[in-house]
C-alpha cells in the first residue's frame, strides 16, 4: 500500500510538473505575442506602409509578426502584403489578410530608399587580392569617369560585352575583443591598393578595428562605377579595355572588378528574432554610416555578426550601451584615482537599452542593419542582444 501511495505521489508530481510547464509555455507565448491595447480590428494597407510599422499597430513587439501571421489559402505568397489588402485579427493571437485589389508592389519591412545605397554599392569580402584590377586609365589619367576607358588586368578570358562592377576597397573590419575595451580604436581606411591609409571619403566613422591578433571580419568594397568589356588581351597587349558606361564616382588605378550580378540582394525582409543565442561580446555595433558618431532611427550601422552566427536578412536585435565599470566612491573614497583601482575591484553597472536594429544585408562574418527605433543614440561598441532581452 505504501508503495502504491508512493507511486501515486510520484505520478501526481509528474502531472503537476507537466501542467506547470504547459501553463508556463502558454503564458510565455501569450506574453511574447502580446497585442497592443489600442490595436485596430482591421487595417487597410496603404502605399508607403512598411511591415514593421503595420506590425507595430497590432503588436508591442513587431519582430514577432511571423508568429501571429496567417495568410488566407488563396494568397500565393504568405509573406507578401500589398496596398489594398485588409488585415484583421481573425481569431485570438492570429492576424489574417484578405487580398485587396493588389495594385503596385508588395510592401517591405523597411523603406528600401533608406538602405538602397548600401544594397547596391557596398559588399564585404574575405579578401580581394585575387580580384581583377584597374592597371591604367585613358590618356594616362589619374581618374576616369563615365564615357572614358579603364584598362584591366585579370579578365583575359572575358567576352566582349561582359559587364563588370568597379569596386574600391575602403574599410577593413576586425572582431571586437572585450579584453581590449579600454584601448583607443581607430578606423582603417584603405589606399588604392587596399592597404591601410586615410582615404578622402568614406561611408563610416568611429570604426573599431583592434588588430592585436583579433579575427578579420572582412574588407568592405564600395562600388564606384560599371563598365563593359570592348576588347580583350590581344596582340601582346596585357590589359583588357573596359568602357565606363554608368554614372558613379571617378575610377582610379587599383580599383577591383567583379561581374555584374542581375540581382545582387534581397528585395524582401521579414522581421524575426535571432535564431540562436550568442556569447556576450560577440555581436556588437562596428560602425555608424554617413560619417556619424551615433545612430538613431533610419540610420545604418555595421554589425560584427553574419551568416555563420545564424544571422540572416530580417534578424532583429536590441542595442545596448555596455555598462560602465564604476569606482565605488562610498567604499574607496573620492580621492582615489580610477587608475589606481583594479578593474576587478570596480562595480560593473547594468547595460542600458538604446533601441532596435534589423539586418538587411548579410555576409559571412558581418552584416548591415537599419536602426528601427531608439530611446537613445546607438554608438560604436554597443552590444547586440535578443530583442526581448529585459530592459
Amino acid at each position: 500500500m505504501l508503495e502504491r501511495a508512493s507511486k501515486g505521489l510520484r505520478t501526481a508530481g509528474i502531472l503537476t510538473k507537466i501542467v506547470a510547464v504547459a501553463l508556463l509555455t502558454v503564458a510565455t507565448y501569450s506574453a511574447a505575442v502580446e497585442m497592443r491595447g489600442d490595436h485596430p480590428d482591421t487595417y487597410v494597407v496603404q502605399r508607403g506602409d512598411t511591415l514593421w510599422d503595420i506590425a507595430g499597430r497590432f503588436l508591442k513587439r513587431p519582430w514577432l509578426w511571423p508568429e501571429i501571421w496567417q495568410a488566407n489559402p488563396q494568397v500565393r505568397n504568405p509573406h507578401l502584403i500589398y496596398p489594398g489588402d485588409v488585415l484583421s485579427l481573425a481569431y485570438l493571437d492570429r492576424m489574417a489578410v484578405q487580398p485587396g485589389p493588389r495594385v503596385g508592389s508588395p510592401i517591405n519591412a523597411i523603406p528600401l530608399a533608406d538602405v538602397e545605397p548600401f544594397l547596391k554599392n557596398l559588399r564585404v569580402v574575405d579578401q580581394f587580392d585575387q580580384m581583377p584590377y584597374v592597371v591604367g586609365l585613358e590618356d594616362d589619367r589619374l581618374r576616369a569617369s563615365e564615357g572614358q576607358v579603364a584598362y584591366v588586368r585579370g579578365i583575359a578570358g572575358a567576352p566582349t560585352g561582359q559587364r563588370y562592377a568597379v569596386l574600391r576597397p575602403t574599410q577593413r573590419f576586425t572582431h571586437l575583443d572585450r579584453t581590449q575595451c579600454c584601448d583607443l580604436f581607430h578606423k582603417d581606411d584603405l589606399d588604392f591598393r587596399g592597404r591601410r591609409l586615410i582615404d578622402f571619403e568614406n561611408y563610416w566613422t568611429n570604426v573599431e578595428t583592434p588588430d592585436k591578433g583579433n579575427e578579420l571580419l572582412g574588407f568592405e568594397l564600395m562600388q564606384v562605377g560599371v563598365g563593359t568589356v570592348t576588347r580583350g588581351e590581344v596582340g601582346g597587349i596585357q590589359a583588357s579595355t573596359l568602357v565606363l558606361d554608368a554614372e558613379g564616382r571617378e575610377v582610379r588605378i587599383g580599383d577591383r572588378l567583379i561581374p555584374v550580378d542581375a540581382q545582387p540582394y534581397d528585395l524582401q525582409f521579414i522581421p524575426h528574432p535571432p535564431r540562436q543565442q550568442m556569447d556576450y561580446g560577440r555581436a556588437r555595433v562596428l560602425a555608424v554610416a554617413d560619417m556619424l558618431s551615433a545612430g538613431g532611427p533610419r540610420d545604418v550601422v555595421a554589425l560584427s555578426v553574419g551568416s555563420r552566427e545564424g544571422v540572416d536578412n530580417g534578424t532583429v536585435f536590441s542595442i545596448w550601451r555596455v555598462g560602465s565599470n564604476a569606482v565605488d566612491r562610498v567604499r574607496d573614497g573620492d580621492t582615489r584615482s580610477e587608475d589606481t583601482i583594479a578593474r576587478g575591484a570596480k562595480v560593473r553597472l547594468p547595460d542600458e537599452f538604446a533601441g532596435h536594429v534589423m539586418v538587411f544585408r548579410t555576409f559571412d562574418k558581418m552584416s548591415y542593419g537599419l536602426v528601427m527605433d531608439s530611446i537613445k543614440p546607438s554608438r560604436v561598441g554597443y552590444e547586440l542582444k535578443h530583442p526581448d532581452a529585459p530592459y
